[in-house]
């Protein structure tokens, strides 16, 4: 069984029946889900999943102290806690090592911060330029099975799109290094005999090709270790998953450098044909390097277009 089926079959037996019986007045300023981190709220988890973090259980998301006191959430804990270990086959876990409390009562306003670094989830021009898109993804995506006051559904529609200058801003840093790594450096690196600098040039390219292609998809990129298996999915250039793993997996000696090379290229070439289909590159060549300048030059907030055009890459 999928995770956020687990989640919400365990609230529905369970967490509803708990929350309506013994907090009905607070309902209406209480949130009930499974969003955050974990492969489970993205729909990626399967039998390995289970070996941490995964359990039946939830998030029920409070409001700050001037709503809900202290005391009224520890009450709301403790039921929590008294909830059956057992559902459905699985247990309730303790804290693991190697994860973390991803259920149980949180308020809304820190896990907001956490994530987004503000606790009304408002996100200014330099937020937005600047923060990493596993935290957005893992906002926005999941489920939310109960939703009192309304303000977390609002907040995650707020932010289920990128504002189209901050998409084109980023993206153009990563197309910019997608023409330095791999066009460009990688193949110095060969004729250098610096095996290691050129995987490293491969590692580059790859991370920012996949990068690229999250924004042309105006989807959030997920964290790195699922970042694969979404690309798998997405509507557009999902076909480069194969011609980017086997960038990642062959090794760089001069059995392969041609292969990579080609691939490469070819990459590079849909990813251009993307740029000219959405019409936001006005450059006419094979170089990632003129489209990405093409791609910041239509960026209409003056301020934001004339930033360093790395100002977007931070991941």
């Amino acid at each position: 069984m999928k995770g956020l089926e687990l989640s919400r079959e365990y609230y529905n037996t369970y967490g509803k029946q708990m929350l309506e019986g013994s907090f009905k007045d607070y309902l209406p300023f209480i949130s009930v889900g499974l969003i955050g981190s974990g492969s489970e709220v993205l729909g990626f988890d399967d039998e390995v999943s289970t070996d941490h973090d995964f359990e039946p259980g939830f998030c029920i998301f409070i409001p700050d102290e001037d709503r809900m006191d202290r005391k009224t959430a520890f009450q709301i804990e403790r039921a929590y806690a008294k909830l059956p270990d057992e559902f459905m086959g699985y247990s309730r876990q303790k804290l693991s090592p190697v994860g973390g409390a991803r259920h149980g009562v949180i308020r809304l306003s820190d896990f907001l911060l956490e994530k987004l670094g503000d606790r009304e989830g408002n996100l200014n021009m330099f937020q937005w330029l600047k923060i990493p898109t596993q935290y957005l993804c893992e906002v926005t995506k999941g489920e939310i099975f109960h939703d009192g006051d309304g303000k977390i559904t609002k907040i995650r529609e707020n932010l289920s799109l990128m504002p189209k200058d901050i998409r084109l801003k980023r993206l153009a840093g990563h197309l910019l290094l997608m023409s330095q790594s791999g066009q460009y450096n990688y193949l110095r690196m060969i004729k250098h005999n610096e095996e290691a600098a050129a995987a490293l040039c491969i590692h580059e390219y790859v991370k920012n090709a996949i990068a690229a292609i999250y924004f042309l998809n105006n989807e959030y990129m997920p964290y790195y270790k699922w970042q694969f298996r979404g690309l798998k999915e997405l509507d557009i250039l999902s076909e480069l998953a194969l011609p980017l793993e086997y960038l990642v997996v062959t090794a760089n000696d001069k059995n392969y450098v041609n292969d990579k090379i080609e691939r490469i290229e070819l990459i590079a070439g849909a990813v251009i044909d993307e740029l000219i289909s959405q019409g936001i590159t006005s450059a006419i060549c094979g170089d990632l390097e003129k489209h990405a300048y093409s791609v910041n030059d239509y960026v209409n907030n003056g301020e934001l277009r004339n930033m360093n055009i790395l100002s977007g890459v931070g991941e």
